[in-house]
This record gives C-alpha cells, structure tokens and sequence, in this order.
C-alpha cells in the first residue's frame, strides 16, 4: 500500500509539474528589467493606399473663397469652370486602383504613396495659388483593424489616429484573455497585392522595433491561444462527442425495448 500511495504522489506531481510548465507568462515585456530606459523608435506613418476613403477639407479666413474646394467633384470642376454654384460637398474621397483621386479644380491627383501629412502639404501649396492663407486638413476615413483569438473583446476598431500599434489595438479588444499567447501574436498586413504576416513575442522588447508593431489599414491581430486553452477545447469537444453517441445509443435502446414489448404484448 505505501508504495502504491507514493506512486500515486509522484504521478500528482508530476502531473503538476507538466501543467505549470504550460503555464503562460502573462506580464508583457519581461525582458525589461531596468526602472527606466529607453527604446529606440522608428518614425511612422501610414501611407495612402489604393481603396483608401480619404476626409478632405479645406478652409480660409475667406469661406466662399476655399468653399469651391469643398464640393463634390464634377465634370464642371475638373476643368475648372467655377460658373456653377458650390453645393456642399456630400462624399469622400475614394481611391482609386490607380492610387489617383479627382479633386475639385485641380483635377486628377495621384496619392498613394503619400501620407496623410504629406498630402495635406501637397494640396495646400497648390490651393494656395488661388486662397493664399488656405488650411487643408486630410483625414483616412476607413482606417480600421480587427482583433482576434484570445481577447475580452475582439472585433473590427476604427482607428481615428496615424500612429496605431498593436498595443492600441489589444488595449481596445480589452487585452488577452489569460489563455493568450503573448509570445505569439499573428498580425496579417496586405500591401503590394500581396499578404504578409509576423509573429511578434510581446514578452520581448524586440516587439518594440518590429515594422508590424504600427498597424496599418486593414491589419489582422490574431492572438493564438495557449496549450492549456487548447487542451480544454479538445476535452470539451470529446465530452460533447461522446455524450451524443450516449444518448444516440439510450434512444436507440429505449426505441428496441419500446417494439420488443409491444411485439411481446400482442
């Protein structure tokens, strides 16, 4: 008996022991052990890209001057006849797949490639012609990522900022669940027709300097759950699975013993 008593004890532990190895490290960032320090940055921002919805406005000391600039492009405007009256301006601006948009008076514009600052300028040196002390402000309109995997609340986030990282989006999504993954955080990225992706360990200060930590439009953060989230499901699913086939066969059984005895009785 005692020696089936230790056995029993030293599978426990060991069983402990496999579960706690499991465990995931839930503080972000464990590698920085000094009270303070600094991380380099690289500079950001993301640029205007085909399929884009670009917010346009210009404004003056002189609103009927800048008004004609705020309009929905017509034909009229891109040839720059201003005979007709400016009405309101009722649409965005939508990128096309030539990376151009059609402005109102200056016509067709090519803007992919530029951020959003860098298209403030551009526009403004060249309203500036015409209104001399014009303020051009340009916005993304459809700048938005979706969370994913193991978060309190994933979901698609509108982003109202150019310097978004996977920080920002994690802290929207109510951060990981304990059963996240830090050291495994997918973020999907489309550009140049193509889909590219990293992992990044946020249990490293590595993440930090990763070109994926700044999110772009249309990013994808995944989350993968960790093995004890995992082994769980599976349990779960097993336990569902032969629940069915129990009750399947005590229908199956309760059905038999239902015509046996009515063949009996008759």
């Amino acid at each position: 008996m005692n020696i089936k008593t230790l056995a029993v004890a030293l599978a426990a532990v060991a069983c402990l022991s496999a579960c706690s190895s499991k465990r995931t490290v839930l503080p972000y960032f464990t590698d920085l052990t000094e009270s303070v320090g600094v991380i380099e940055t690289q500079a950001y921002a993301p640029e205007i890209k085909p399929d884009d919805e670009l917010d346009i406005v210009v404004s003056s000391s002189v609103p009927d001057a800048s008004a004609v600039y705020n309009v929905a492009p017509s034909m009229s405007d891109l040839n720059g006849d201003r005979s007709l009256t400016a009405t309101p301006r009722i649409q965005t601006y939508l990128v096309d797949s030539k990376g151009d948009i059609n402005f109102p008076i200056l016509g067709k514009i090519h803007v992919a490639g530029l951020t959003t600052e860098q298209l403030q300028e551009k526009l403004q040196t060249e309203i500036r012609h015409d209104v001399k002390d014009a303020i051009v402000r340009v916005a993304l309109v459809n700048f938005t990522v979706v969370v994913g995997g193991e978060v309190a609340r994933p979901g698609k986030f509108t982003v109202k900022r150019n310097r978004y990282s996977v920080l920002d989006a994690l802290g929207e999504a109510g951060d990981l669940t304990p059963y996240g993954e830090r050291e495994n955080v997918l973020v999907i990225r489309e550009e140049n027709g193509q889909r590219t992706y990293a992992r990044l360990n946020l249990n490293s200060k590595e993440a930090l300097t990763s070109p994926y930590f700044y999110l772009r439009q249309n990013d994808y953060v995944y989350v993968e759950p960790n093995k004890i989230r995992q082994a769980n499901a599976k349990y779960n699913q097993d336990n569902s699975f032969k629940l069915q086939v129990i009750s399947t066969i005590v229908s199956a059984t309760s059905v038999v013993a239902s015509l046996v005895i009515a063949l009996a009785i008759k």
